[in-house]
Formats: structure tokens, C-alpha cells, sequence
């Protein structure tokens, strides 16, 4: 037994064994429909998620930036509307940056005594643990971190929840991996989770030019075909796959008429591929892909429907227009 493994608690052993599980389970289910997918979440592994912080770096990816302006703007009018806020639960923190941004703008009466309860809720436990130390180095803040899916977090959090006001956080276009029925199912569970009266804030990518959005999601140094092509690393490496990563291009799609863009792995060559622990062997053929990822693309009048529809009332909505970015702050009715 390594010193790593002589660490770990029995409790830790039997999560991880549980979360590769259901990487094997998706990884067998997903790999077989037609045409051939890999959940997106699978993405963001330690490697993953620094490379996907490298991409929020990039020039043609604005998201990030933009995102971060408006918090920076807007993040004092956000909390001011939100009386006896006393806790806030961010779904995806990411390095935790932005939600950093809109916390250290919490300088308002409106808050409640002890301060705010930051819960952070992500599948990436390299993630949690960044975020985690961007939040608790601003102070004032009691931070608890949920390595589990969003819904799964979210539940959580809401059986332990102090008196006041809640705030959900789901930034950086999260909610562009679903697709539109998901996203109405996403809301309305998350709307489920809430009280009447505490909040929402949805950060969106809207609809620009196609050139901008490719450039965005296939960008000139490959930075995003790593953190694509990263993912079949990862099956290798945590379930004894065989993918020939050099095989694999990377590839960027906007579907105008489902309004999404599309990340994609083309297999360059014919060949045969075996997963061990999915207990997984299928064949591709040349130029046969797997679709890895889907980011859909809003119009600003689009978010507001949706939320409507999932059991929110809009409060306001500030956008972005040079980089075509909303906020949106919407309350639980």
C-alpha cells in the first residue's frame, strides 16, 4: 500500500470506488448510442480543469472575463436585493474567482448576523479544493465544499441551510451543457430545492457571430483540443482504455438550428477500441466521431422565459454586450 492509499479513510475509498462506478457505467452507455458521447462532466479530472482555466485566458474565450466585469459592476446591486441573505450555494465554482468578485462587494446590512455560509458543490475535487482557498482567503466567509453532482449538492445543502435568504450561483454558462429540456428540468429542480423568496443567479452566453463562438471552443493554440482529447486520456488512465489519443482531432460545430455549439473527438483512422473497466469494445470507423460536449447559446429574452417557466420571477438582468453575456438574478415564487 502506497502512503497515499494508507491515508485514506475507508469512507474516501468507497466514494472513489463509487464515482469510478458510474464513469465506467456512463462510459459504457454513452459510448454505445449513436452517435457516440461522453458526458461533459467527465471533462474536468485535475488536468482537465486546469486546462479549461487556461482556456478562460484565452483571448477568443470571453466568457470568463466578461462574466467577472459584471459581478465586479453589478455585484453590490445584486446582494442589495437579496435582504437576510445567509447563505450561498455556487454550482460549478471553478477556481472561485467569480464568486470571490461578488462576495467582496457584500460590504450592505442586508446580510445576515454570522455572515455567509458559502457551500460550493462540484464533481472535481482539484476544483473544490482551488475554490475553496480563493473563498476562505476573502474572509467572513464559513466556506463547505460537496464533491457530488449539482442536484446531489444542492439537496444537501438544503436539509443544513441556516434561517435567511438562499442564493444559488450558477455562473460561467453552466447552463449551456444542457440541452433545452434539461435545462427547464435543471431549473425547475433547482427551483424545487429553494423557498419561496431566495434566488437565482444565472450567468449565460448568448448568441454572436459564428466565427466568434468557434474561435471560442476551437481556439488557435489548441488549448481547447487538449482539454478535449484530455478526456480520452483520463478513460485510459482511470479504466484501462486503449484510445490511441494521437488518432483523435478535435472539433468545434455550431448547430444554428439547435442554436449550440458542438465539441467533437473524429477518429483519424479505422480502429478498435477496448475499455476494461466499462467492460467496452466497439469499432470506428474513419472520421466516425464522439461528442463530447454541447454549449447552448442564448438570446437575452430566452433566459427570461425559461426561468419564468421554472418557477422564477426576474429581478434584473445585466448584459455584457461587446463579449454577448447576461446576468440574470431571478426569484423562487
Amino acid at each position: 500500500m502506497s502512503d497515499y492509499d494508507a491515508a485514506l479513510s475507508p469512507s474516501t475509498h468507497d466514494e472513489e470506488s463509487a464515482s469510478l462506478a458510474r464513469f465506467a457505467n456512463d462510459v459504457h452507455y454513452y459510448l454505445k448510442l449513436q452517435p457516440r458521447q461522453l458526458p461533459s462532466r467527465y471533462l474536468y479530472d485535475a488536468l482537465g480543469s486546469a486546462l479549461f482555466d487556461a482556456i478562460c485566458l484565452l483571448p477568443w474565450y470571453q466568457i470568463t472575463r466578461a462574466e467577472t466585469r459584471l459581478l465586479a459592476v453589478h455585484g453590490r446591486s445584486i446582494l442589495a436585493h437579496i435582504p437576510r441573505l445567509t447563505t450561498v450555494v455556487e454550482l460549478g465554482p471553478g477556481s472561485g474567482q467569480k464568486l470571490a468578485t461578488l462576495v467582496r462587494t457584500d460590504r450592505h446590512p442586508s446580510t445576515g448576523p454570522g455572515g455567509l455560509e458559502v457551500h460550493l458543490v462540484d464533481v472535481s475535487p482539484s476544483a473544490l479544493a482551488l475554490s475553496s482557498r480563493t473563498l476562505n482567503a476573502v474572509g467572513d466567509l464559513h466556506v463547505v465544499t460537496h464533491e457530488a453532482p449539482y442536484e446531489v449538492g444542492l439537496a444537501e445543502v438544503t436539509r443544513v441551510a441556516r434561517a435567511g435568504r438562499t442564493l444559488v450561483v450558477l455562473l460561467g454558462s453552466n447552463i449551456g451543457n444542457f440541452d433545452r429540456p434539461g435545462a427547464h428540468a435543471f431549473l425547475g429542480g433547482i427551483r424545487a430545492a429553494l423557498a419561496s423568496g431566495d434566488s437565482l443567479l444565472l450567468g449565460a452566453d448568448l448568441v454572436k457571430a459564428e466565427r466568434d463562438l468557434l474561435l471560442a471552443y476551437d481556439d488557435p493554440l489548441g488549448v481547447t483540443a487538449a482539454f478535449n482529447r484530455n478526456l480520452l486520456v483520463r478513460i485510459n488512465r482511470q479504466l484501462g482504455g486503449n484510445f490511441d489519443v494521437d488518432a483523435y482531432s478535435h472539433k468545434a460545430i455550431w448547430n444554428d438550428q439547435e442554436s449550440r455549439v458542438e465539441m467533437h473527438l473524429a477518429s483519424l483512422r479505422p480502429q478498435r477500441v477496448r475499455v476494461e473497466a466499462a467492460d467496452l469494445d466497439f469499432e470506428m470507423e474513419e472520421g466516425e466521431s464522439i461528442w463530447t460536449e454541447s454549449s447552448y447559446k442564448y438570446l437575452p429574452g430566452d433566459l427570461v422565459t425559461m426561468l419564468e417557466h421554472s418557477g422564477f420571477r426576474l429581478v434584473e438582468q445585466w448584459i455584457e454586450s461587446d463579449a454577448g453575456f447576461a446576468l440574470t438574478l431571478a426569484r423562487a415564487v
